[in-house]
């Protein structure tokens, strides 16, 4: 069609992936649009895996990622490789996710051909520059340059405005639940080698943040190994991410307990037939706050600040820090107390109804004034 836009999706890290995968699909199904797929490769294997559960195949990558690279790396490799692509393409939107590096990468070398950019998960903040970092420094500067922000909630919206940021606001719910809703339907499954679900109240973890490297993560490993001690009924589900800074130290003070099962990162398939398996999460990652609630599970956030507080004022989920007493202390509670555990299980989960892809696709052909048609 010779009135067909052009929409560049650009992605390096799994959450992404996860995140943009609906985005992709809606605008792949769009005769207005003609979508574009452009990884940077910030990370590899992981994203490997969520293309083929989502069946999206990338137009092209950038193929950046190297052994022990730094942000400066992945910014200057993104941002040259980038600029050639859009030059050639010459796009009439570019659509970020987050507050990835990849993400701050793409909106600021499409700024620099001055492409308007679509911000998915706009408006997210924890108002401390460092922490996490660099997501939250990212996330505010891609706000900066981006004409549509696509806010997942109303307290992202209030974000933005008070953030004085140009462009237009729209409140779409978030697209991690649109995959989330997706998957589950398949009823994936988690094999995990030696893991009996059904003997264990299984606590599932999950540890990688930058801010938590270091002695944090020690006493991390320390309440976990606290709590496995006061519940014989517990094991624990913890997934390793690849980063030796976080790989090594996890194995050398949990890998030989037996009610502990280290893994390598599960894939996105297994990571949801896991959610679904587990009495509780505990966990730094941003998405699983989201996730975990949409399964009915309570998660316990293993950071001092959250970017996500609808999940602290929704009850789905509470910060506890990365203090061994404080993570003992609060999952102790969810499991000696039913009233308490049912309270965060089936509270509302204020993140979206998996209908966030296809609001973000209606405002795209609004802004870019093309036909509201679709092709199956």
């Amino acid at each position: 069609m010779t009135n067909q836009k052009r929409v560049c999706i650009i992605l390096g890290t799994r959450p992404e992936a996860i995140k943009l995968a609906p985005v992709i699909q809606v605008f792949q199904k769009s005769s207005s649009f003609e979508s574009q797929v452009i990884l940077t490769g910030q990370h590899r294997e992981m994203v490997e895996q969520v293309m083929q559960l989502f069946n999206i195949k990338a137009n092209y990558d950038l193929e950046i990622m190297q052994v022990q690279q730094s942000l400066n790396d992945i910014t200057c490799r993104s941002l040259q490789g980038l600029e050639a692509l859009f030059k050639e393409k010459k796009p009439d939107l570019v659509v970020v996710q987050g507050d990835t590096t990849t993400a701050f990468a793409a909106a600021l070398a499409a700024f620099y051909q001055k492409i308007p950019i679509g911000h998915v998960e706009a408006g997210l903040r924890t108002d401390d520059i460092l922490n996490p970092y660099p997501e939250e420094a990212n996330r505010r500067l891609i706000s900066q340059i981006t004409q549509l922000h696509f806010a997942p909630t109303p307290w992202a919206v209030e974000n933005l405005h008070r953030s004085g940021v140009l462009g237009e606001i729209h409140m779409t719910g978030n697209t991690v639940i649109d995959a989330l809703l997706n998957v589950a339907a398949t009823q994936a499954v988690c094999n995990v080698p030696g893991l009996d679900w059904d003997s264990y109240r299984v606590l599932l973890a999950t540890v990688h943040r930058r801010e938590n490297w270091g002695e944090p993560l020690l006493a991390i490993a320390q309440g976990f190994l606290q709590i496995l001690d006061k519940f014989p009924d517990t094991a624990l589900l913890l997934p390793l991410h690849r980063n030796p800074t976080v790989r090594v130290p996890l194995q050398e003070l949990l890998g030989n307990h037996p009610r502990i099962f280290l893994t390598d990162p599960l894939d996105y398939g297994e990571l949801v037939g896991a959610i679904g398996r587990s009495h509780l999460l505990l966990t730094d990652s941003g998405g699983l706050q989201e996730e975990a609630p949409s399964l009915g599970k309570p998660v316990l956030v293993l950071r001092d600040t959250t970017e996500r507080p609808e999940a602290v004022a929704a009850g789905t989920a509470k910060l506890v820090g990365t203090r061994s007493e404080n993570i003992f202390a609060n999952a102790a509670e969810l499991l000696s107390d039913p009233d308490a555990y049912e309270a965060m299980a089936n509270a509302i989960n204020p993140f979206g109804d998996g209908h966030a892809a296809e609001r973000i696709l209606q405002i795209v052909q609004n802004y870019l004034g093309v036909s509201s048609e679709t092709s199956t």
